[in-house]
């Protein structure tokens, strides 16, 4: 008899998770989705995207990017010779804002907590911003991606250690074709930025002999 695979204890948690939040009246965005767009991909990826909120396809689809943005992040994925399933990808909202509108303040106010699960659960090394809304809320900062991108910065989130990397947003090379090559200039840096992710300090082993104290010089 074959042997069952056992199933990761992040993949098994954040199933439950994405069970608890499918069901989130939290803001006035739960009445008028199709669904929750909770997030796929990796479960236990060391990287990270997050984007800004749902969009029609995404609604209808239940999954993150998969309209033309979505195409052209999995190209711009495969351009640095990673796929889909082996990074994680969410959104900071859940819903779907009517007409694609702008995310509200209250609105990421009463999200934001489900992200904050999600990359706990998950634990990546390194998180990527997808526009404005996601970099700021992530990095506490109100600098906008403009001044900010392709700039990796070490902070805590999910109380862990991580680098947040903030990118423009696909959709702006929908609309800007000239935005195309500073996305892939700037995610040409991700394998870099994956194997010199901050990792937390580990914990000594056994007891240290402190040593005999030298006095030092002033100069």
């Amino acid at each position: 008899m074959a042997a069952v695979a056992a199933v990761p204890v992040a993949a098994t948690e954040l199933g439950v998770f994405a069970t608890e939040v499918a069901g989130c009246t939290k803001c006035r965005l739960a009445q008028g989705r199709t669904q929750v767009v909770f997030g796929v991909g990796d479960p236990s990826a060391d990287l990270m995207f997050v984007g800004e909120a749902p969009g029609y396809h995404e609604d209808q689809q239940g999954k993150p990017f998969v309209g033309q943005a979505g195409k052209l992040l999995d190209n711009l994925l495969a351009g640095i010779g990673l796929q889909r399933d082996q990074v994680y990808v969410a959104n900071v909202l859940k819903c779907r804002p009517p007409g694609n509108r702008d995310p509200q303040p209250d609105e990421i106010e009463a999200c934001e907590s489900h992200l904050f699960r999600q990359i706990s659960l998950i634990e990546p090394k390194v998180v990527a911003t997808l526009g404005n809304f996601a970099t700021k809320l992530l990095s506490g900062k109100p600098t906008g991606i403009t001044r900010v991108h392709g700039a990796e910065q070490e902070t805590r989130l999910g109380g862990r250690r991580v680098l947040l990397y903030p990118l423009y947003h696909p959709a702006a090379a929908l609309y800007t074709p000239a935005m195309l090559k500073v996305l892939e200039e700037d995610f040409s840096r991700l394998p870099t930025l994956l194997g010199r992710a901050v990792e937390e300090p580990k914990p000594m082993l056994g007891t240290l002999v402190p040593e005999p104290a030298v006095q030092l010089g002033l100069f």
